[in-house]
């Protein structure tokens, strides 16, 4: 967790925009309901917030890319003979073969747990960092 040098983002945030930058962790729904209602009241949303919603929202969207190509690539995997056995195979032990954390596959987990990571960095009102995700959200996030 590290805070930026840049002097906008030396901020003390309060402890709801604190709660609410942790909560878009959980839910990146409830960043951009907090989004729509700034705009609705013309509010400004504070550079801590914003990159916080902003980080949450790009990680679901890339998470439901990822997701989404991953199962069509095992869609066409599927009709090759011999190889479509072993990345099942492969598949079933990282989903559903590897519940190690709460009834958790490997691969859940290990995104929980970043997820958990960069909503503590928010409840302690610092900028979470996430190696390429958090320089894409700091460059455009303004």
């Amino acid at each position: 967790m590290s805070n930026y040098t840049n002097n906008t983002y030396h901020y003390n945030p309060a402890p709801l925009e604190r709660i609410i930058a942790m909560l878009t962790y959980l839910n990146c729904w409830i960043g951009f309901i907090w989004l729509i209602i700034a705009a609705l009241l013309k509010k400004e949303i504070k550079p801590f917030m914003r990159y916080h919603i902003f980080q949450s929202i790009f990680i679901a969207f890339a998470l439901f890319i990822i997701q989404m190509g991953l199962n069509l690539l095992v869609s066409v995997i599927d009709f090759i003979p011999v190889i479509n056995k072993i990345v099942n195979i492969i598949l079933n032990f990282f989903t559903t073969g590897l519940q190690i954390f709460f009834g958790y596959s490997v691969i859940q987990a290990f995104i929980l747990l970043i997820l958990v990571y960069l909503a503590i960095g928010a409840v302690l009102g610092k900028y979470s960092y996430l190696p390429v995700v958090s320089d894409i959200i700091k460059q455009n996030v303004r």
